[in-house]
Order: C-alpha cells, then structure tokens, then sequence
C-alpha cells in the first residue's frame, strides 16, 4: 500500500492585506498630519546665534503667528483673532498658569509694525516673558528671547 503524499507548500507571499494595511495608514497620516502644526505656516526670521526653548513646542503653549499679510492667529486651537482680541484671549489663557511665557512666530516678512503692536498688547494682557520663535541660519528652529 502506497502512502498518500501531502500537497506541495506554496511559498507565495499574499502581499493583499499588506497594501490594506499600508492604504489605511496612508489616509491616516494624510489626515492627522496637518493637525499636529502649531500656528500659521510663517517664514521664520533667520538668526546666528538662537537660544533654544523647548518649551515653545509643548502642546499646552500659547503661541501667536503673525503672517505675511498681518494676520494673527492663536494656538492652541489655530484660530485666526482680530488685534483688538488678542489682550482678552491672551489674559483667558493664562489664568491659572504658573508660566506666563507666550511666544510669538511672525513670519520674516511681516510688517513690524504689526509684531510690535502684537507685543504691547500682550505686554497688556499681563505676560511676563515673550520668546521670539527664530530659524536658525542652518536651518533647525530655535527661539530668541
């Protein structure tokens, strides 16, 4: 009696749910990536000798961008406000906080004008320590104060 012979292993790889998988996570990044900016996209200033704060990127800071065009806008929340709102919602923010530090990304453009009417109103609204958000020459984001 002759034994019955198994069938022969296929090594194919199914690569089908593989590209599934890889589409999802496509879409996935795709969508929550524009979400993890702070701030407007501005032109940083360019500088030689920055003092690096690594606090401006915690997700709790209060960040102000000022554009090319003179729009100014809030985070957290990325929200574009008007310069007559930015003392009361700047005052909103720092309640209850022991780091009145908010820090300011104007774009290399912008009008200086604006920055510093930016500037008095948050001197206005009680803060205590600006950081001025700069690019270094090389290219690697630091902050002046």
């Amino acid at each position: 009696m002759k034994k019955p012979k198994a069938p022969e292993v296929t090594s194919d790889i199914n690569v089908t749910p593989m590209v599934d998988v890889m589409l999802v996570l496509l879409i996935i990044f795709m969508v929550i990536t524009p979400m993890l900016t702070k701030g407007a996209a501005v032109e940083l200033v360019k500088t030689s000798h920055p003092i690096a704060m690594k606090d401006a990127d915690k997700e709790d800071a209060i960040l102000l961008a000022v554009t090319r065009d003179g729009k100014i806008y809030l985070s957290p929340g990325n929200k574009q406000i008007t310069m007559d709102e930015v003392p009361g919602r700047i005052r909103d923010l720092l309640t209850n906080r022991l780091d009145k530090t908010v820090y300011i990304k104007a774009d290399m453009r912008a009008k200086y004008e604006r920055v510093t009417d930016v500037v008095d109103n948050l001197r206005a609204a009680g803060v205590d320590q600006l950081g001025l958000l700069t690019e270094q020459v090389g290219g690697d984001r630091k902050v002046a104060p």
